[in-house]
């Protein structure tokens, strides 16, 4: 087993950051041929998913975010104004296992990894497992 800590930078409140290329750089490094990698954010105000890099797609999926948990007053407001940040994250994934094969993450065609954040700007890390 091999771990890695990847540190990501945010620009925006809500974002996705394709993180596929970071991903296979380590799997292939880490000399594991055939096995599973983990990926897991460790923040509540964040998520991970797997589509494709598209413009209007990734434009799409942003705004069915804010349509489906529009930015309102919630109840956790109250504490630090993200309560928004935290309902959204409820409709994305915080971990990921995923097959590699010859080094490589194996993804279909237009597949691609995304750490999404929805309380941006913000410094954050991305724990990776190669089994």
């Amino acid at each position: 087993m091999k771990s890695k800590e990847i540190n990501i930078s945010t620009r925006k409140r809500l974002e996705f950051v394709d993180i596929t290329l970071q991903i296979n750089e380590f799997v292939n490094d880490s000399g594991i041929e055939d096995g599973t990698v983990l990926i897991f954010t460790e923040h509540t105000t964040s998520g991970l998913t797997i589509n494709e890099n598209e413009s209007g797609l990734i434009s799409d999926m942003e705004n069915i975010l804010k349509k489906l948990v529009p930015e309102d007053r919630y109840e956790h407001d109250r504490i630090d104004n993200n309560a928004d940040s935290h309902l959204r994250s409820l409709l994305l994934e915080h971990s990921l296992l995923l097959p590699v094969s010859d080094k490589k993450l194996q993804l279909g065609t237009w597949q691609r990894v995304f750490f999404v954040e929805l309380d941006g700007p913000r410094s954050r890390n991305i724990s990776v497992r190669v089994i």
